[in-house]
């Protein structure tokens, strides 16, 4: 399976981004109201400078306390984030959203954003990929 059938799946194509300048508390109100892990850090929507996680907020408000919220993104964020491509594999994305102890990829093209996959999405697929293979094996097992 490749990362554009997995945006397919999702339905979801547009990024979630905030620009920078932004309040660290305010990306954490639109991870909240979105019910999303993580924000791109995009001055036009286009092009990823920085991305932002749960995890990096509660991180640092445990390291500092809740006045870290009133940083900015451009503060917190992990500059130059990973990127994919549309024609890469599961496998391959898998592979280093793990090694590099991630859950969320941009997927760029021609070098602006087309969508954003998650760890989450990246295992749903490749789950029904192996359920695909099974059900076909089993079809060959039993003569069908």
């Amino acid at each position: 399976m490749l990362v554009h059938q997995i945006l397919k799946s999702k339905g979801i194509d547009s990024v979630i981004t905030v620009e920078p300048g932004s309040s660290v508390a305010d990306a954490a109100r639109i991870l909240s109201e979105k019910r999303i892990g993580t924000v791109v850090i995009s001055a036009d929507g286009r092009h990823a400078e920085g991305i932002l996680s749960e995890r990096d907020i509660v991180r640092e408000v445990g390291r500092r306390g809740p006045d870290c919220l009133s940083d900015t993104v451009d503060q917190m964020m992990t500059r130059n984030p990973h990127t994919c491509a549309r024609d890469e594999s599961a496998d391959s994305v898998l592979e280093r959203m793990t090694e590099g102890r991630f859950r969320h990829l941009p997927v760029v093209e021609n070098g602006e954003m087309v969508g954003l996959i998650t760890l989450g999405d990246v295992v749903k697929a490749r789950l029904s990929e192996l359920a695909m293979e099974k059900t076909a094996l089993e079809g060959m097992i039993m003569g069908h």
